[in-house]
């Protein structure tokens, strides 16, 4: 092989990848936007990315209830082969899940509840010595690394899930439904 051909980007199955950028460092090179067809997929995108994440990598999730966020989370786990279960940890803020091979541990955030970074900063996480997720932190993170990975999921409703006009969520069971979502991985700043 001459080196001069471009590779295409690798795709977890189920994604649709429809632009691309290619990076050196962290997840830059899944920087795009991607529709991903199922929570399988999801996961399978959190995977590659746990994958390709190393210590003192940030990567904020913005999205709606039911979006995908810590099924994402969930596979960024067992691509970093860290202890699980993964779950949302909205009722005690962050949680720090080890590695099993010696590798950066996870810690996951929920942001939901916080007010602006100062709060965040008083978690006191280790974010040099650890892959940070932070779901809801938009806007709270700035100040805190230098640089980090926005994910915005947005969830292509197809109506389900909503049951009024103003679109609140009617069904719980629907949240989790097979509809497809859009991803857009991008870096900050």
């Amino acid at each position: 092989m001459s080196g001069n051909a471009e590779e295409a980007p690798v795709v977890a199955p189920g994604v649709d990848s429809t632009t691309s950028t290619t990076g050196t460092q962290g997840i830059d090179a899944l920087v795009a936007t991607r529709e991903i067809s199922s929570p399988e997929a999801m996961e399978a995108l959190g995977e590659e990315m746990g994958r390709m994440l190393r210590p003192g990598d940030m990567v904020v999730l913005t999205g709606p209830l039911g979006a995908g966020k810590t099924t994402l989370t969930r596979g960024i786990g067992r691509g970093l082969n860290v202890r699980g279960p993964i779950q949302s940890p909205t009722f005690v803020l962050a949680r720090t899940h080890p590695s099993l091979d010696g590798g950066a541990p996870l810690v996951h955030v929920d942001a939901y509840r916080l007010g602006s970074a100062a709060e965040l900063d008083d978690l006191d996480i280790d974010f040099d010595g650890s892959v940070v997720i932070v779901e809801w932190g938009r806007g709270l993170v700035d100040g805190i690394r230098d640089h980090w990975w926005d994910v915005e999921l947005e969830r292509e409703w197809h109506g389900r899930g909503v049951d009024n006009a103003c679109g609140t969520i009617g069904h719980e069971a629907d949240l989790d439904a097979d509809t497809p979502r859009l991803v857009k991985i991008t870096r900050r700043p």
